[in-house]
C-alpha cells in the first residue's frame, strides 16, 4: 500500500532537519539526533536507575514499574545500529509498554560501537538479563516470567540473548519481542533493494552501522552477530516479530520468524503496511501505539499473565 501519511510526515520532518543516520563519525551522528525533539512520556508509577554487573564494568539500567505490576518483566534493548540510541531515547516506549502490559520494564544501556566493538553489546545485554533473573525478587518480578525485546539492533540483541540463554542453560526466557530486528549481515534481500533509500533507514546507513559494529566481515557470519545464521532455532522462547513494509530490514525479520516457526517455536508475525523503520513507539504515528499494545498483549499471553 502507499506510504502511511503519518510516516511520511516523519520522513519529511527528518529530511527538513537534515538528519541522516550516517556521518563522519559516530559522535557527530549522536549529537545530530539529540537535536530531534523527544516526546514527553506518559506518567508511570515508579522509575529507578540502577546498575548491573557487566563483563567490562557496571551496566546502567532503568527500571519502569507500573501500577499493580503483574510480576512479568521485559528486558528491553534499544535500537540504533549498535552505534546510536540510548535509554533516554527509548523512554517513551518503555513507559507506554509497562503501563499497557503491567510488566516491569528494564531498559539496558549497553556499550556502543565503535568505541566498543562486537560482541560488547551482546555480552552486556546477556549479563543484564542474567542479573535481572538472579535478582528478580528485588524487582518484584517472577523469575519464570522474564521476556527480552528490542527494536532494530535491539531486536537483534534480543534474539541473540535468547540464543545465548538457550546455549548456557539459562536464564529462563519466556518470550521474545522482535521489532523489525536485524537478523543477518546481508544486504541482498528484495526489501534492501526496494527500500534502499527514502524511508528514514537506508541501505547505506545499515552498511555504516554494521561496519562500526563488527571488527571484520567475518564477525557477521557468527550467530552472535547474525542470529539467522544459527543452525538450530528449536527450543527458543515464543516470539512476536513485527516488521514494516517500507523497511530494508523487512525481509530478514520475516525470514527469521519463518525459521522460528519451522523449528517449532510459537511465533506471531505482523507486517505493518505502509509503515517505515522506527514507527514503533513513535508518538506521531498511530501504528506505533498499536504495536506497543500488540506487544504487550503477546507478552501477557506467552507468560500467562
Amino acid at each position: 500500500m502507499p506510504l502511511n501519511p503519518q510516516a511520511k510526515v516523519v520522513v519529511d520532518l527528518m529530511a527538513s532537519m537534515g538528519i541522516t543516520l550516517t556521518g563522519p563519525d559516530a559522535a557527530a551522528v549522536r549529537a545530530q539526533l539529540e537535536s530531534f525533539p523527544r516526546p514527553e512520556g506518559e506518567p508511570i508509577a515508579h522509575i529507578e536507575d540502577r546498575t548491573a554487573p557487566g563483563p567490562a564494568g557496571p551496566i546502567p539500567v532503568r527500571v519502569y514499574t507500573p501500577e499493580n505490576p503483574s510480576g512479568a518483566c521485559l528486558v528491553w534493548f534499544h535500537g540504533g545500529g549498535w552505534v546510536i540510541g540510548s535509554v533516554d531515547g527509548s523512554d517513551f516506549g518503555c513507559r507506554a509498554f509497562a503501563n499497557a502490559s503491567g510488566a516491569t520494564v528494564v531498559s539496558v544501556e549497553y556499550r556502543l560501537a565503535p568505541e566498543h566493538k562486537y560482541p560488547a553489546a551482546a555480552d552486556d545485554c546477556f549479563a543484564a538479563t542474567s542479573w535481572v533473573a538472579d535478582n528478580a525478587a528485588s524487582f518484584g518480578i517472577d523469575p519464570a516470567k522474564i521476556a527480552v525485546g528490542g527494536d532494530s539492533a535491539g531486536g537483534n540483541l534480543a534474539a541473540v540473548v535468547a540464543q545465548m540463554a538457550k546455549a548456557a542453560g539459562g536464564p529462563a526466557i519466556g518470550f521474545q519481542l522482535l521489532i523489525y530486528p536485524v537478523t543477518d549481515h546481508d544486504y541482498a534481500t528484495p526489501s534492501y533493494t526496494d527500500n534502499a533509500s527514502g524511508y528514514l533507514l537506508t541501505k547505506d546507513s545499515m552498511v555504516w552501522f554494521w561496519n562500526h559494529y563488527l571488527n571484520s566481515p567475518e564477525d557477521g557470519k557468527q550467530s552472535k552477530a547474525s542470529p539467522a545464521r544459527a543452525g538450530d532455532l528449536s527450543g527458543l522462547p515464543p516470539a512476536l516479530v513485527v516488521t514494516a513494509e517500507y523497511d530494508p530490514l523487512r525481509d530478514e525479520g520475516e525470514a527469521y520468524g519463518a525459521r522460528l516457526r519451522e523449528a517449532g517455536v510459537h511465533t506471531e508475525m505482523t507486517r505493518y503496511p505502509g509503515q517505515i523503520h522506527g514507527f514503533y513507539g513513535n508518538v506521531a504515528i498511530d501504528d506505533g501505539r498499536k504495536a506497543i499494545l500488540q506487544g504487550a498483549n503477546a507478552l501477557n499471553r506467552a507468560l500467562a499473565v
